[in-house]
C-alpha cells in the first residue's frame, strides 16, 4: 500500500509532519481544528510538502527522520 507523508506550517512558524490517505480531507480537518492537538492550536495552517511513497512504512519512516 502507497503512502503519503506531509509538512505544514503553523502560524507560529513551527512545523507538523503526519501521514494520511486523502490530503484533502486531513487539510480540511486541520484547519477546523480537528486535525492534531500541535496544529489545532496554530491555525491557520499551510501545507508546504507533500510526497508520496511505495510503502507506507516508507512514508512513516521519513516522517520520523524529519520530526528528529
Amino acid at each position: 500500500m502507497k503512502g503519503r507523508m506531509y509538512i505544514l506550517l503553523c502560524s507560529d512558524g513551527s512545523y507538523y509532519t503526519g501521514n494520511m490517505n486523502d490530503l484533502e480531507l486531513r487539510m480540511n480537518q486541520h484547519q477546523a481544528g480537528e486535525g492534531a492537538n500541535h496544529s489545532k492550536k496554530r491555525l491557520p495552517v499551510e501545507l508546504i510538502c507533500f510526497k508520496e511513497f511505495q510503502r507506507i512504512d516508507k512514508a512513516f519512516y521519513r516522517e520520523k527522520q524529519l520530526e528528529r
